[in-house]
């Protein structure tokens, strides 16, 4: 009785191994996209899981994309910008996401860096990071603050996809937090720790990193226990808390806007934001700007910022004037 029970319960061992066997060859072979390790492009190589942001560069890290254009560097903070020296100078900072981090263009041709080489007398901080919301950036921003203690910070608000992005917990599969009001009219942000994406487990977890069937039943988890979240979009709120902590630490608040966009200028134009827009810069596929955009950006940065007292001349102390909308 034992010798058939241990037949039988081995026949069924090898039948359910078998049977595992010929899944993970099913799934390899069918390449099901959710289960790629590199779904978003990059993603393992240069990001990594923030349980307060949801993902945050890795720093000192080059990385190049088969078939695309630009090598990535980032510097000990994870930022895709130079390594910054501690002498004491005006600083400038930019955030917002890939159109300030620079996606299909090289670093030497972004607005950054076209505005630093001209003004090598102020520190210019790029600040940017793909994908990110107005609600990471500003999470970012208070983080990065004691780093830099800028002067002056510029934020760079995409009307594509920003208030998307703020209205949700979940940016193509990856978690981040969000802010939403509360029934006594508070706000707060909420999702946090920030839920590990079904790629940060491709990446960090061996075991799931080397199965494809446990790639998906870490997806399925996933789907079924956090399913994304929707709210009404708090971005005038998260601009107003940003404007609210950079001055409150005696810094100037700017915004630049990809292209008009008149709920969000007439809030400006109420809450004496100075703004300015970059309607006219050439952009490739999709939204990000082409190199020719990125100068298009630059000078009309250049002009934005000296009229309102920024940028005055190479080399020249960093002064801030009566401010002007535009």
């Amino acid at each position: 009785m034992r010798q058939r029970f241990l037949r039988e319960f081995g026949l069924q061992v090898i039948v359910l191994i078998g049977t595992l066997v010929a899944a993970e060859l099913i799934l390899r072979t069918i390449d099901l996209r959710e289960l790629r390790q590199g779904y978003r492009e990059g993603y393992p190589v240069i990001f990594r899981y923030d349980p307060e942001i949801g993902w945050l560069p890795v720093a000192n890290r080059i990385a190049a994309f088969e078939g695309s254009k630009p090598i990535i560097h980032s510097n000990s903070f994870g930022l895709r910008d130079i390594e910054h020296d501690h002498s004491a100078r005006p600083t400038v900072m930019f955030v917002g996401d890939s159109l300030v981090w620079g996606k299909d263009v090289e670093e030497s041709e972004r607005f950054t860096e076209l505005l630093r080489d001209g003004y090598p007398g102020i520190r210019i901080v790029n600040a940017g990071v793909n994908a990110y919301g107005n609600d990471q950036e500003y999470l970012l921003l208070r983080r990065l603050w004691r780093a830099f203690d800028p002067d002056v910070v510029v934020l760079i608000f995409c009307v594509d996809n920003d208030r998307q992005d703020n209205s949700t917990n979940n940016n193509q599969g990856y978690f981040k937090p969000y802010l939403e009001q509360t029934p006594d009219g508070s706000w707060r942000f909420f999702g946090q720790p920030v839920t590990k994406s079904r790629h940060t487990y491709f990446t960090d977890d061996p075991l799931v990193r080397n199965l494809w069937l446990a790639r998906a039943a870490v997806t399925g988890y996933v789907y079924f226990r956090y399913p994304k979240v929707v709210v009404s979009d708090p971005t005038e709120q998260l601009i107003k808390m940003m404007r609210d902590f950079v001055a409150g630490r005696g810094a100037k608040f700017f915004v630049g806007l990809q292209r008009h966009e008149a709920r969000m200028e007439a809030f400006l134009r109420a809450e004496h934001i100075p703004y300015t827009s970059f309607d006219g810069a050439e952009v490739g596929d999709g939204i990000h700007w082409t190199p020719s955009g990125h100068r298009v950006v630059s000078a009309r940065l250049k002009s934005f910022l000296e009229a309102n007292g920024v940028l005055a001349l190479p080399n020249a102390a960093l002064t801030i004037s009566p401010l002007r909308d535009q």
